[in-house]
């Protein structure tokens, strides 16, 4: 199974792809003797009045799957009038500030860390220039290249004084589960003597048939106006395969929009290029790239982030399967079957094949079997835990936000 990229993960990239400047572009296996450490910041702070945060680790080999935290330092954001906002440890790594605050406009901030062992880090100014908003995300059907229908949903927003141009994006996802094979009924094992035997009641929990999954994106997704002549964007921040099961039944997404400045839009564009591992053997590589945030205590410590002060906007939309086909749906996440398992006494002449199943936990009733057959001679048809069960992959607590 492919490991989730981090923003951890793709910085450790960004780094080894430095040290491939001028690695020939012939085949060959990339063997990571060496290992530089390095402090990666990750810090956003927007114009939304909100907790802002700051997250810090340590730079990772390739091979690994985990984040080291950078624990225990000390965070300051000031802003050009010195202003200082304080931030605290909420969780390993993760700085979240004492107070909401807002970045404001045309105002310069100045991100400042110190480390557990006295290491001191600090940013250059940075400041929002423009504050573009979100118009609408909208959703169409549309054919790929490949001949298959997919759902595209578009950002789209406009700038009339042209001065944003730099656009990032992130979204989060939710969609709603419905387990195909879910009933009312249950079967429980009864203790009886000498053998275990199965009775049908109604459920007592019936929440277990409807589910919610919510996602967060995880890759670098921009785009730019700056070859436009207006400052309008109409952009593809999501795209769906039609047969794809999060869109079986009622799909949202929430679209958040941050306005980069140039220097923000150009560090995450080349980060961007180094996690494309393609691109790490490409005949123009462009080495180590700085951030904006350097050492002041050691000038060999290597640091890796960007401090970025945006604004940002965000807006949802929600659509359902039927609003485009009348008929049909994607295949349920899990390939769901039926199982009748019969009473006979099994070996240890303690219980039977049905009791077995039932007690396995990995199956649930779903009807009466009316028609025994060979394949089918039990009693009653089972249906897997997953298929009766949404909860096998959500959560059956409807989102606050959740509109039908």
């Amino acid at each position: 199974m492919l490991k989730k990229p981090t923003y951890n993960h793709y910085l450790s990239i960004a780094l080894l792809a430095s040290l491939l400047l001028y690695a020939c572009t012939e085949p060959f296996e990339i063997e990571q003797n060496e290992f530089e450490n390095a402090i990666v910041v990750e810090a956003t702070i927007t114009n939304e009045v909100k907790f802002q945060e700051v997250k810090i680790s340590n730079s990772t080999l390739l091979s690994d799957d985990f984040i080291t935290p950078e624990t225990n330092a000390i965070v300051l954001i000031k802003d050009e009038n010195q202003n200082t906002y304080e931030f605290s440890e909420s969780s390993p790594g993760l700085y979240t500030s004492s107070l909401k605050f807002s970045a404001q406009f045309d105002m310069n901030y100045q991100l400042f860390i110190t480390t557990s062992t006295g290491d001191e880090y600090e940013s250059k100014l940075a400041k929002t220039t423009s504050q573009s908003t979100i118009d609408e995300v909208s959703v169409k059907l549309n054919t790929n290249s490949n001949g298959s229908d997919e759902f595209r949903l578009f950002v789209n927003s406009f700038d009339a004084s042209g001065e944003s141009r730099y656009y990032r994006y992130t979204y989060e996802e939710t969609y709603k589960i419905v387990a195909p094979n879910w009933d009312s009924l249950q079967a429980v094992v009864l203790p009886t003597e000498p053998i275990k035997t199965i009775d049908i009641v109604l459920k007592t929990d019936f929440d277990t048939e409807v589910c919610y999954q919510t996602k967060k994106s995880n890759a670098i997704i921009q785009t730019s106006t700056k070859d436009l002549i207006e400052d309008r964007v109409q952009f593809a921040v999501r795209k769906i395969l039609a047969d794809d099961f999060i869109i079986s039944e009622r799909y949202s997404i929430l679209v958040k929009q941050y306005v980069q400045s140039y220097e923000a839009y150009t560090y995450f564009s080349i980060l961007n290029k180094f996690t494309n591992s393609s691109s790490l053997l490409s005949q123009s590589q462009p080495g180590f790239f700085n951030g904006n945030i350097y050492s002041t205590s050691n000038k060999n410590n290597t640091v890796i982030g960007f401090f970025e002060v945006a604004s940002a906007t965000s807006k949802r939309v929600f659509f359902n399967y039927r609003d485009f086909f009348a008929t049909g749906r994607p295949r349920y996440i899990e390939k769901c079957g039926f199982f009748a398992p019969t009473n006979d006494i099994n070996e240890q002449r303690t219980s039977t094949e049905l009791v077995d199943a039932i007690e396995s936990n990995g199956w649930l009733f779903f009807a009466n079997n009316d028609n025994p057959t060979d394949i089918l001679p039990g009693p009653y048809i089972l249906t897997q835990k997953e298929c009766g069960d949404c909860t096998a992959f959500g959560t059956n607590i409807k989102p606050s936000f959740w509109l039908e």
